[in-house]
């Protein structure tokens, strides 16, 4: 069977099995426990003879021999067994439940992988497959999926304008499915003459990775965070998929909250794209069973401030994770580049600390979670030594007459072309205004009103011209973007009331 005809066969019976209910979401599940099995099953044969570490009787050839409700019976005790072994084992299965109802489904899946070498296939093919999947996943809006899947394209021009080098950490405090790391690694691995933007055409001299720098990359380059299970299993699937990581070793990305504590290790890059939603959060159930939601503050010494906006928490939180040559590339709201209180203190402190150079304004209707207004803020570490870092900041409006949908005008990497041209990524301290970029000095931000970096300079035709209006579903997009927007502060306010 071709590449074509096979992922054709996994997307087909992902349909079949929605006909039942079950959705992207469980259907992922199931072929990442079932897919996991048959690579460490293929591993441990000719040539390789891995010891995979899986408990003799619940390996994959404990299942294939199964039918019916024999296979169903075993294939819940496999995955509770599995979920209880250390490692990436355990990170894979923790808490794994079958989601397939039907027995006769279940063979047909196990039937369907059995047939097919998947160490044969290459990795660009299984990533993809498996990536089609979490995208698909993420446009199904009831699943909730979405909050945890970043556009590709934005990656893309983030690590294009980063440029991650070999033999460097690279880190996500809440890494979803992987999606940062995989545009890192696809960078890394990119072939010597291959360029990412118009600004990338003249090869640099590069040659490929050599022995040494493939097996960093495999092991050490990467360190996340993701504290949802299920979304950190499909990111462990994810990453293996794509070559990163081991199947018998331990897994890249801890099931912990990142801001509990400070980090253990510094990094050289940080990209993220952090949580939605501006407080953090517990549940608590009483001895009646009645549940409260109680605001999360984090009493952590290297914060500036205490406080339980998420975002402010996790920008915090990055500036401690950063060598004293670090990098960062995140996304976040707007209310970080305006919030007063604890927002104004943190962002004069960041400005201080930090060489805050350059901030991409986004357009509307790129995300899943509806109503987000974001950006991207690039800095880079400096030394403690009380001096002010940032000089000046060079912003891009990618929002003012920019017209984005999920279905219809999606965000594609030629549409941020021309902001990485405009970054410069060669030498960024070479730049040039242009209509869209434009550089504000130290003095001018840190004298406007809460040091607000809430800045745009281009005028919304659609205001005046009225012929010349996106069409009518781009237009009822942006419309439920604002109200979502809107809303979402509404309920902030209404919060802060109650909480007083």
């Amino acid at each position: 069977m071709n590449t074509s005809t096979l992922v054709q066969k996994v997307w087909n019976f992902c349909h079949t099995l929605r006909d039942d209910g079950v959705g992207y979401g469980d259907y992922l599940e199931q072929l990442t426990y079932l897919l996991f099995l048959k690579l460490a099953h293929e591993y441990a044969q000719a040539p390789y003879h891995r010891d995979t570490q899986i408990p003799p009787g619940f390996d994959w050839a404990s299942l294939r021999g199964k039918i019916g409700e024999p296979l169903e019976a075993h294939y819940l005790a496999t995955l509770h067994r599995l979920g209880n072994e250390s490692g990436m084992l355990g990170a894979i299965f923790f808490k794994a439940q079958n989601k397939i109802q039907d027995p006769a489904k279940l063979s047909r899946l196990v039937q369907m992988i059995d047939a097919e070498n998947w160490i044969s296939l290459d990795t660009d093919t299984k990533g993809d497959l498996y990536e089609g999947l979490l995208q698909k996943n993420a446009e199904d809006t009831k699943s909730g999926a979405g909050q945890y899947f970043t556009p590709r394209a934005l990656i893309e021009a983030m690590v294009a304008c980063v440029r991650p080098e070999p033999m460097k950490t690279i880190a996500d405090p809440a890494c979803g499915t992987g999606g940062f790391f995989l545009g890192a690694y696809n960078w890394l691995t990119r072939p010597p003459s291959a360029g990412l933007s118009r600004a990338e055409s003249k090869d640099s001299g590069r040659t490929g990775l050599d022995k040494r720098q493939k097996e960093f990359l495999r092991d050490q380059t990467f360190h996340g965070n993701e504290i949802v299970p299920n979304t950190r299993r499909m990111c462990l699937m994810n990453l293996f998929l794509h070559s990163i990581g081991e199947l018998d070793g331990e897994p890249l990305v801890e099931r912990s909250d990142a801001l509990i504590t400070e980090p253990r290790a510094k990094v050289d890059y940080v990209l993220a794209n952090p949580p939605f939603g501006k407080k953090s959060s517990m549940t608590i159930t009483n001895e009646e069973g009645e549940e409260d939601r109680d605001a999360l503050t984090y009493e952590r010494q290297d914060f500036w401030e205490t406080t339980s906006n998420k975002q402010l928490n996790f920008l915090q939180h990055i500036v401690s994770m950063l060598k004293l040559d670090g990098k960062a590339a995140v996304v976040l709201p707007d209310n970080v580049l305006f919030e007063g209180g604890a927002g104004e203190k943190i962002r004069r402190k960041l400005l201080e600390t930090c060489d805050v150079h350059t901030i991409l304004r986004l357009p509307t209707g790129i995300f899943y979670a509806q109503g987000v207004k974001a950006n991207v803020v690039f800095f880079d570490a400096k030394p403690k030594d009380g001096q002010v870092h940032t000089q000046g900041v060079w912003f891009y409006d990618l929002r003012t007459n920019k017209h984005f949908t999920l279905k219809t005008r999606t965000l594609k990497l030629d549409d941020l072309q021309d902001f990485i041209a405009c970054y410069h990524p060669e030498n960024r301290h070479d730049r040039q205004e242009t209509e869209r970029m434009r550089y504000f000095s130290y003095d001018v931000l840190i004298a406007r009103d809460k040091a607000s970096l809430d800045i745009f300079w281009l005028k919304d035709d659609s205001l005046d011209n009225l012929d010349d209006l996106p069409p009518p579903e781009v237009l009822q997009q942006e419309i439920i973007d604002h109200l979502e927007a809107a809303l979402a502060a509404f309920r902030e306010v209404a919060a802060g009331l109650r909480g007083n």
